[in-house]
């Protein structure tokens, strides 16, 4: 981040930015209203075309098949290649072949797809180091050039991650008045005013009585679950949550058992089940039955089911925990998260937990609830008795937007207005896209709009031709996806105008006509 002293002939780039979103949102049309989600509505089936689903499995079988013989050729032709996965001195490998051959044959060939070094702010727009390789993506050279993109890959859902603006400003006053660190855990030397009152806004603006910062995302999940259950306690999880959820589950110690994907039929089952047998052996009554899942679905633009899980919470007596990574400032009126979006009471979640690494521009993340599991949180997880605090920079981040955004400082005016361009952006986008006939993943409003490859080998060729015509993706294959389900994901921002929609729509429409992806005939 670049620090800069403002002067009075300086122009304020707070004001600047509110204007060109005003203009710009008075130039959208007023979208249709949203259809209301059904609390009992049936998980969304997607109808794969035969011909994408036979191409598809036949990909993966020629892929598995031509690394298969390429390692047999490779041993015998070019053992000092292969040496690491073989015993050496006693040792065995550190990594079998058959583990690495995912990543050996496949990963390795489309490296250039992934971790592309950015340089500067990953705004609306950012710059991409060049770079090319000679060695099929072992090795890359670096050019020392910028190519400059359209950013449809990063989590700035509000366009708060600026290095010039309100927030820039206060976070650069924070570091000239407070320092970085506390080099010290919060049990210790490591709690400070500033983080005591972020806390508490923190609690206003979820609606809790009190939370908890965490200065690493994936942390306050991996961290928080095994503090809140144990041995004799069951977690019944969401398939597709995400892997945070799911090694904090494991560190518990607790039975896990898994329901298929945003489908509260089966939740009740397992609910059911679970109560009715106890405990495997002794059938005791579980101590803690913990419900866990996510607000808004990262790799599926999906919205949990919270109302009928709600329903189904006040029945059944199990604790609820909601991950809100996503979903927290960029669903609701008031971008207070799924329970805003859906109009449900906060304190009918137990858990809920988001973090500040998308709407907010920042990093960490907060668990938010009771002020009595608040309290024992804070001198029962390792995330807060031993890990260090969150940093001064990080912390004047996220009070100075989520201030902007609950309209509690002078900018309140451009916090509403990054709401509603966020909310126009991301029906407008997903609308199109489904306009020109691509297959979509999603719920309407989601910043995360999901488009459907299939086939691995459309993947890296969806996001070379993207990268060609200066737009920035994320494509993702397996195993972060189902086999059948390679998908690019794009990730919507407030900083996002129009043009640069019709743009990318303009585009990605050609790609799709190359790489035959228009498969939606409805």
């Amino acid at each position: 981040m670049t620090m800069q002293t403002s002067t009075a002939e300086t122009a304020d780039p707070a004001g600047e930015q509110a204007i060109e979103l005003l203009e710009t949102a008075k130039a959208i049309p007023e979208p249709k209203a949203l259809p209301k989600p059904l609390p009992h509505q049936k998980p969304h089936v997607l109808e794969i075309p035969w011909f994408a689903l036979v191409t598809t499995y036949l990909s993966f079988v020629v892929l598995g098949l031509v690394a298969k013989i390429e390692d047999f050729l490779g041993k015998k032709f070019k053992p000092e290649e292969y040496k690491h996965l073989r015993v050496q001195n006693g040792y065995a490998p550190m990594v079998s072949d058959f583990d690495s051959l995912w990543f050996r044959h496949v990963y390795v060939r489309l490296r250039d797809c992934f971790s592309r070094p950015i340089m500067g702010v990953a705004g609306g727009h950012v710059g991409i180091a060049d770079r090319f390789t000679t060695d099929y993506n072992k090795t890359f050279v670096y050019t020392g050039k910028e190519h400059r993109v359209l950013n449809l890959a990063s989590y700035n859902y509000l366009g708060f991650a600026q290095s010039e603006g309100p927030c820039a400003d206060k976070v650069e006053e924070a570091l000239l008045t407070q320092g970085i660190a506390q080099g010290s855990s919060r049990s210790e030397a490591g709690r400070t005013r500033m983080l005591v009152e972020t806390e508490e806004m923190v609690a206003r603006f979820v609606g809790t009585e009190a939370a908890l910062i965490v200065s690493m995302g994936y942390a306050t999940n991996s961290l928080i679950m095994p503090a809140l259950v144990g041995k004799g306690c069951l977690i019944i999880s969401d398939e597709l949550n995400h892997s945070s959820l799911i090694i904090g589950a494991r560190l518990s110690g607790a039975t896990i058992r898994v329901f298929r994907h945003n489908n509260t039929a089966d939740l009740e089952k397992k609910l059911r089940k679970s109560i009715s047998q106890g405990q495997p052996r002794t059938h005791r009554p579980w101590k803690k039955i913990l419900v866990v899942v996510e607000g808004l679905y990262s790799m599926e633009g999906e919205y949990c089911n919270l109302p009928k899980i709600v329903e189904l919470k006040s029945k059944y007596k199990f604790y609820l925990y909601v991950d809100e990574a996503h979903s927290i400032g960029a669903l609701g009126k008031r971008g207070r998260g799924i329970c805003d979006h859906f109009g449900v009471d906060p304190h009918k979640v137990d858990v809920l937990m988001g973090t500040f690494t998308k709407s907010f521009g920042a990093t960490g993340g907060y668990i938010a609830g009771s002020l009595e599991m608040i309290d024992y949180l804070r001198i029962h997880t390792f995330a807060s008795v031993y890990a260090e605090p969150m940093t001064v920079p990080v912390l004047a981040q996220v009070s100075s937007s989520m201030k902007m955004i609950m309209g509690e400082d002078e900018n309140a005016q451009l916090g509403q207005l990054k709401l509603k361009q966020l909310r126009d952006n991301s029906r407008y986008f997903a609308e199109e896209l489904r306009k020109l006939g691509f297959m979509m993943m999603g719920d309407p409003g989601s910043p995360v709009i999901p488009l459907l490859l299939f086939n691995p080998a459309k993947m890296s060729a969806f996001s070379r031709e993207c990268l060609k015509r200066d737009i920035a993706v994320v494509a993702v294959s397996y195993p972060a996806t189902p086999m059948l389900t390679s998908r690019v994901r794009f990730c919507v921002s407030a900083s996002h105008t129009r043009e640069d929609l019709d743009y990318a729509l303009q585009q990605i429409s050609e790609v799709g006509d190359l790489l035959l992806l228009k498969l939606n005939k409805h």
